[in-house]
């Protein structure tokens, strides 16, 4: 999905200067005038008054008062007394396009959690749990429906997230069944502008995608899916290419990857954007790109390369977690080659990562990692050291507070595994961000400006890497420490370092 809908504006920008003059005018009346303003501006948008669909999710996303004023005006137009929560999110979903920034997403969604739960106060039992079943939805409509590497999610394992995720409980089988299975056979949509609509016709794409077109941007994902969608954008910045043997270490949420398909495979790779592609041939500016190279494209988005110190069976690795916790091994051609990779690709994410998500449900006893968005950053190299070192703060505050509470000896089984598991991930975004924070304090534009040509083996030959093809590891041999390490991270221990 199109992120940037400024084109789209059109002539709705002096229509919003007019409302933020409006907004000004009155502010300084008080309340009753600004709740009447945004009853009005409200009551454009659900009525597509001079606004196009696209134009909405501005209006009710932005963060500040008068905007959640509109929100709530908004909304009111929607009554969902009665309805079942998915339905009532596809019905929702067809009086607007759900685009924008991430966070006015993000904030649309809350809106939407907070309206169905003041018409159905019965069904679940809090706005949260409302909100942590929506957010759930989506990502579940990006698994399902996406163009995802492995197994589609299951509704057992659908049913297990969201373990403890209702006010410290579970929801109800019943209903999680019912959504998982509204998703797995419709896929979420939202509506288009008629434009868009002509604009997928004249470029032959099937109307049923529900996707903004524009040749310039695509998504690798489910473009339906707010938060996680992977940004291909073909006329991105080529930071680095060569050829990378790729071993599949762990996958999605740290689950050990199946044996047959944890093999050494070499790609070309082209670390373009926030993304790195893993081509069978080498990268040709002028060739599209494959299915199967945007299966196997990894966004580093919030990812952490780093040397794999603890893998000996091969030299020159690098191991590389992603936003998603999975975790892939990659060896390159030399050691000075490994190093320019590992310094491009946290360049390339420490630069580029958007801030993640406050996490939407503050009662939850289980712990959950916060969603952490795809899309890139809008903030300026200054902003976003700043809110690196603030994050940074903030993960190491928490770790030290976690470590001062270790779980009691007598406890066993899911205590102690949630905490262990905190544990890792908090000791991970420690590493992470502190690596962040260090290169942009250093300055990364000499490290990003090099660009493409700066790899020391790309004039080597092109049908043959110069590699060690070793054969998969048999099943005989004792797995390194780091293959335990990694799709396993509920099992350090409680002092252990984990990388």
């Amino acid at each position: 999905m199109v992120l940037d809908f400024s084109a789209a504006m059109g002539s709705n920008e002096l229509q919003e200067k007019d409302a933020t003059g409006a907004l000004g005018h009155d502010l300084s009346n008080g309340s009753s005038s600004n709740l009447e303003a945004a009853r009005r501006l409200a009551k454009r948008l659900y009525r597509l008054d001079r606004f196009k669909r696209s134009d909405v999710a501005k209006h009710l996303g932005k963060n500040n008062d008068f905007s959640k004023l509109v929100a709530e005006e908004y909304l009111k137009f929607f009554d969902f007394t009665g309805m079942s929560l998915d339905y009532s999110l596809r019905s929702f979903f067809k009086a607007f396009s759900l685009i924008g920034e991430t966070q006015e997403r993000e904030r649309v969604l809350i809106h939407f959690s907070s309206r169905y739960y003041q018409c159905n106060p019965d069904a679940i039992s809090s706005q949260d749990g409302v909100h942590c079943l929506t957010c759930a939805m989506m990502l579940l409509n990006t698994d399902l429906h996406g163009h995802n590497i492995g197994k589609k999610m299951t509704c057992q394992e659908f049913i297990a997230n969201l373990q403890g995720m209702n006010d410290g409980k579970d929801f109800p089988k019943g209903l999680l069944k019912a959504l998982y299975n509204s998703i797995k056979n419709e896929k979420l949509e939202w509506a288009v502008d008629e434009e868009e609509k002509k604009k997928s016709h004249s470029d032959g794409t099937d109307e049923k995608d529900n996707v903004s077109q524009t040749k310039a941007v695509s998504r690798i994902g489910n473009s339906n899916n707010p938060f996680l969608d992977i940004p291909h954008d073909p006329n991105a910045i080529v930071y680095k290419t060569g050829f990378l043997a790729r071993k599949i270490h762990a996958d999605m949420d740290g689950k050990k990857t199946p044996r047959g398909k944890r093999g050494w495979k070499t790609f070309y790779a082209v670390l373009k954007g926030t993304v790195l592609y893993l081509q069978k041939d080498e990268y040709k500016p002028e060739k599209a790109l494959s299915e199967e190279d945007l299966k196997n494209a990894v966004s580093v988005h919030h990812a952490l390369a780093s040397k794999a110190t603890d893998y000996e069976k091969k030299p020159n690795v690098l191991k590389l977690k992603t936003a998603d916790w999975r975790v892939l091994l990659f060896q390159a051609q030399s050691q000075e080659e490994m190093q320019t990779w590992i310094n491009k690709i946290n360049c390339v994410a420490a630069v580029f990562s958007a801030p993640p998500f406050p996490a939407a449900i503050g009662s939850q006893k289980k712990f959950s990692r916060p969603l952490l968005p795809a899309t890139t950053t809008k903030l300026s190299q200054d902003e976003q050291l700043k809110s690196h070192e603030t994050k940074l703060k903030q993960i190491s505050t928490e770790l030290a507070e976690h470590r001062s509470y270790p779980p009691d000896k007598k406890l066993k089984g899911k205590e102690v595994e949630d905490y262990k598991l905190k544990d890792h991930y908090l000791e991970f975004e420690k590493n992470r961000y502190e690596t962040y924070v260090t290169l942009l304090k250093e300055g990364v534009k000499d490290l990003l400006s090099g660009g493409e040509n700066d790899a020391p083996g790309l004039k080597k030959s092109h049908s043959s890497p110069s590699l060690n093809q070793e054969s998969p590891v048999s099943a005989k041999v004792k797995r390194n420490v780091s293959e335990r390490k990694d799709y396993r991270p509920e099992t350090p221990s409680i002092k252990q370092k984990v990388t």
